[in-house]
């Protein structure tokens, strides 16, 4: 969920309404998103969670060098540019055009360029088996609608043998409050209330938008898109990492998970 809501409503939110309000606020948040988390996420790092997992430790993606990879919501293109660092042939997606321009500042700043596309996770642009890698960090699928969708997408675009990684927030996490401290740790709603998280505008147009899917939702969409799950990563708190992050803290990461990673492969 964003940093400062203005009117919270829960309420339904199809796949264009999610889309355009997520990607007006990723536009409007693009440059004090990266001046306010830059530093931790790195330029050139494919950083998994807040809890500080990164691909240069935790090989999910397994080999990358010569591989073609696409990070579906990229933002400013992190963990591409680190792919590419690394030998992969990567292209990186957004449904913001404020985060491309951030990484195009990123690909200046580092020298490491990456092909960008500007489009929506649910309708991918792409050629059928055109990547043998799909990453995705806390990227598009908790703001589509249509996530299921999203990963029949993903999987029309991966060749056989290839694999997806994706980060979310943990499922648990959708019961209890948005809160760093002891007010996050007493369950608000039902964890099986799956009515999206909205913020609206004074006119109640929708201005950011979170969907929610349990566990057990995640797990069927995966199989659902024909794909294997062969992996599933609940990182926990490391110990001496004291940065807050939103919801993730200290103090609620070593009592709930806060990130689920699901490694998944294409037969």
């Amino acid at each position: 969920m964003s940093q400062a809501p203005s009117n919270v409503a829960h309420r339904p939110a199809g796949p264009l309404e999610s889309a355009r309000a997520n990607r007006r606020w990723w536009d409007a948040e693009a440059p004090s998103y990266y001046a306010e988390h830059g530093g931790f996420l790195g330029d050139a790092d494919l950083l998994w969670c807040p809890e500080g997992l990164r691909e240069s430790e935790a090989h999910l993606l397994g080999e990358v060098r010569g591989r073609d990879v696409l990070e579906v919501g990229c933002g400013a293109g992190q963990g591409a540019r680190w792919l590419v660092g690394q030998g992969a042939r990567a292209v990186a997606l957004d449904v913001s055009h404020g985060q491309l321009l951030q990484s195009r500042a990123l690909d200046r700043r580092t020298g490491l360029r990456v092909p960008v596309v500007q489009a929506d996770a649910q309708v991918l642009p792409f050629r059928d088996g055109a990547f043998d890698l799909v990453a995705s960090a806390f990227g598009g699928l908790p703001f589509v609608a249509d996530s299921a969708g999203a990963l029949r997408e993903v999987a029309r675009v991966l060749r056989p043998g290839g694999r997806l990684v994706f980060s979310v927030t943990h499922p648990t996490r959708w019961a209890f409050p948005d809160d760093p401290g002891l007010r996050g740790l007493t369950v608000q709603q039902s964890y099986f209330d799956r009515t999206p998280y909205v913020e609206v505008d004074a006119a109640g147009e929708a201005t950011y938008v979170e969907h929610h899917r349990t566990l057990g939702d995640r797990v069927r969409e995966v199989v659902a898109a024909g794909l294997v799950l062969t992996d599933l990563v609940e990182p926990e708190w490391p110990e001496g990492h004291d940065r807050e992050w939103g919801q993730w803290s200290p103090l609620r990461g070593a009592l709930m998970p806060g990130t689920a990673v699901f490694v998944c492969d294409r037969p």
